[in-house]
């Protein structure tokens, strides 16, 4: 199946060379303050990990093909495996005619190289390249894509295919699996309509946040879809997951999209979590549904204990029929795929967080999110504490202090937040507290809370944004600035 990469453990461990865009290599975690203060000067002779930038056809299914932008000739791109504090030099090569921007998702790197214009990440010029000298850190399942600017262009930035996963093997690890699976999600052939977006309070339950005086004008242009892919084939095209009965199965799931946040089920299984964001969580728990907000990740478990044929999908009737599903075959089965619709559940980030308090902040630094509808052709804006992105002015952070970033949603819409070059630890979700969650994107639900708290730990610019590109593009951004 195209872009998609199944490893055993022992394959995992044979590791020695290059695999997908990457290296499997040896190392130590080193202090994620060290990013910002080490040299990122590439040294002459071959990269360890090349990205090239070029258009791509990525055949969803027969007789439909899209044309888009992706990395190294797939869609996702091969898998990156870096072994964490081991340094790799990296190539960017773009062979497109408008500048780009890669941004290493969840790493903690210096923002010279995160990959982000407002933090002053160089681009990579059209038919130019770029090289410098990154170390991966911290392990786990991290991603890289595209931060280029997209506007109303639904053929640029994270409408196109320029995304993959980035595994970096960690240390130590027990591997209480016996093969792991990497599915990576996107729809295609985006388009703008007048509709508001589906609402999902059945998934990130709304909160208590009253909200603002109706605005009288209609709401903007929203994004929707033609096509769904997991791993660049809609449903019932390209190779299954082929698995054996009692095998433990390592799945390691991205949202890639541009805008959607999504929810997959695999009938007749659970899903154990034992990692969200890459960053492994205090309590696994065993769940139906997975929830996903735009760039999110989950690492769970399923003890493969019920042969045939299953599809792995979304509970969303459309999505799946339009390609948003993968088939997971047993060994020996046959039939037809299944799919059983499961129950709705809530999404509690809560369940797998640990019972004792979170230590105390130094400082509080409240964040809530406005809409200005848009009215029809036109688009939506959005603010944090009042202002759009343009008209902002950084937040300053001292080295060493503890903030508690208190996210405060007065929209009806679930944004998926970000903030780059750092972890934070969730502490509370609609005033239901918790800690030990360490995550890099949350889903602050509609009229509703969140806080986290984030050690200023990696000096330089920070950018902190809503993931779906056509809030982030219309104002919903800020900077963090480390002052003396």
């Amino acid at each position: 199946m195209q872009g998609e990469v199944r490893l055993t453990r022992r394959d995992v461990l044979r590791l020695g060379a290059a695999t997908g865009l990457g290296l499997a290599m040896g190392g130590c975690p080193a202090d994620r303050r060290d990013a910002a203060r080490e040299s990122t000067e590439a040294p002459e002779g071959p990269a360890d990990v090349t990205i090239r930038i070029a258009p791509v056809l990525v055949e969803l299914a027969p007789h439909v093909v899209i044309s888009t932008i992706g990395y190294n000739g797939s869609v996702p791109a091969p898998i990156i495996r870096l072994r964490e504090g081991r340094p790799v030099t990296v190539e960017l090569i773009n062979e497109t005619d408008t500048p780009e921007l890669v941004h290493w998702h969840g790493q903690f790197v210096p923002p010279e190289i995160d990959g982000a214009a407002e933090e002053g990440t160089p681009p990579v010029p059209p038919h130019g390249r770029r090289r410098y000298v990154l170390t991966p850190r911290p392990s786990g399942t991290r991603w890289v894509h595209t931060h280029a600017f997209a506007g109303p262009d639904l053929h640029r930035g994270m409408y196109t295919g320029q995304f993959g996963f980035v595994f970096i093997e960690p240390a130590n690890d027990p591997g209480r699996y016996d093969r792991e699976v990497f599915l990576a999600t996107h729809e295609w052939e985006p388009f703008f309509g007048a509709e508001e977006m589906e609402g999902s309070e059945d998934i990130w339950p709304r909160g208590t946040v009253e909200p603002p005086p109706r605005d009288p004008r209609p709401n903007g242009f929203e994004v929707g879809y033609r096509f769904f892919s997991i791993n660049g084939k809609a449903l019932g095209h390209g190779e299954p997951v082929r698995v054996r009965h009692g095998e433990r199965v390592m799945f390691r799931i991205l949202n890639a999209s541009a805008t959607e946040n999504i929810q997959l089920a695999l009938p007749g299984h659970e899903f154990e979590v034992v990692a969200l964001d890459g960053n492994p969580v205090p309590t696994s728990r065993r769940v139906r549904v997975l929830a996903l907000g735009v760039a999110e990740r989950i690492d769970a478990i399923v003890t493969m204990d019920n042969p045939g044929i299953w599809i792995l999908g979304t509970p969303r009737d459309d999505d799946r029929r339009n390609g948003m599903g993968i088939v997971v075959e047993y060994a020996g089965a046959s039939g037809e795929p299944r799919w059983i619709a499961p129950d709705p559940v809530p999404w509690d980030y809560t369940i797998f967080g640990a019972s004792r308090p979170a230590p105390e902040p130094d400082e509080r630094i409240p964040l809530v999110f406005g809409k200005i509808n848009g009215g029809p052709h036109g688009f939506n804006r959005w603010t944090i504490n009042g202002e759009q992105f343009e008209d902002s002015s950084p937040i300053p952070l001292r080295a060493g202090r503890r903030y508690r970033l208190a996210f405060e949603n007065r929209t009806d819409d679930v944004h998926p937040v970000h903030l780059h070059r750092h972890s934070f630890e969730l502490v509370s979700i609609n005033g239901r507290p918790t800690a030990g969650i360490m995550k890099d994107t949350v889903v602050v639900p509609p009229f509703g809370t969140v806080e986290a708290d984030v050690v200023a730990d990696n000096p330089g610019a920070t950018l902190f944004h809503c993931h779906q590109i056509i809030h982030m593009d219309y104002g919903f951004k800020r900077l963090f600035t480390y002052v003396e």
